[in-house]
């Protein structure tokens, strides 16, 4: 695993929650283009695991950060670090992100708050961060990782379906500011996914999980990674996800809020 850039540019795809599902097979697709990246999470092991493994494979310089997003300070502190290091970010790849099942007011209040904080604070902090730069540069790329949950409320899961709303505007905004630039900015937004997120947000018995057709993060990872490459504002993967967040548009609000809930549960 390389510990530092000399000798190699530059110029990183940085990729928050890298450690596993979607995150990691975006890291793969990066490094499989050629790009050099900065692996983000929580577990050091898993990331120096894929940092060993995409070097060997794909000959690219793949740095290491762990950092919890939970933490007001941690979105600065990386970059604080990156600079120190020499590192640009080229494409900013917001992927880290967790849900939490139940009813509001008996989830735990400190893991609603972090759940705010990962999903939605340290999302706009990371970009805000990166994209200034980029604009100086007159290139870069950001892509944020949200859902669609993002196209209506999400009853059971009322603060995840809320942070993944503020994704897709935030992200939408940003991409109409940055017009002309030189810089994109994506939102992507899956269905259900065969990834650690439905077993963490206690949700993998429910009715959404048992009866949507669940992707692969491979196959989310290379839509994803596509529509940012065209500089795509709004993607959503898989045919019946498509329809669906066109649908909630025509459908009456109490209907979308009562069908989301009967999925939930």
């Amino acid at each position: 695993m390389t510990e530092n850039t000399e000798g190699d540019s530059n110029e990183f795809a940085l990729v928050t929650g890298a450690s596993s599902g979607i995150g990691r097979e975006l890291c793969r697709l990066l490094a499989e283009d050629g790009h050099s990246v900065v692996v983000v999470a929580r577990r050091r092991e898993r990331l120096e695991e894929l940092a060993d493994e995409l070097e060997s494979e794909f000959d690219v310089t793949v740095l290491v950060e762990t950092a919890d997003l939970s933490e007001p300070n941690a979105p600065a502190e990386l970059f604080d670090r990156l600079t120190e290091r020499g590192v640009q970010v080229d494409i900013l790849v917001n992927n880290a992100g967790f849900g939490t099942q139940g009813a509001f007011w008996e989830l735990d209040r400190q893991q609603e708050l972090d759940q705010i904080q990962v999903n939605a604070t340290a999302l706009s902090d990371l970009t805000r961060l990166a994209v200034e730069p980029m604009v100086q540069r007159g290139r870069g790329k950001i892509l944020n990782i949200a859902s669609t949950a993002a196209f209506q409320a999400g009853p059971f899961m009322s603060t995840y379906y809320a942070t993944k709303s503020f994704v897709l505007h935030f992200t939408e905004g940003l991409a109409y500011e940055l017009r002309g630039t030189g810089v994109s900015a994506t939102v992507h937004c899956p269905g259900a996914t065969e990834t650690e997120f439905a077993e963490k947000a206690g949700n993998d018995d429910s009715l959404l999980f048992k009866a949507a057709d669940v992707a692969t993060p491979e196959a989310v990872a290379r839509h994803a990674y596509r529509s940012m490459q065209r500089g795509k504002t709004v993607a959503v993967h898989g045919f019946m996800n498509k329809v669906g967040a066109f649908l909630t548009r025509l459908s009456p609000r109490w209907a979308i809020r009562w069908l989301t809930a009967k999925l939930n549960r």
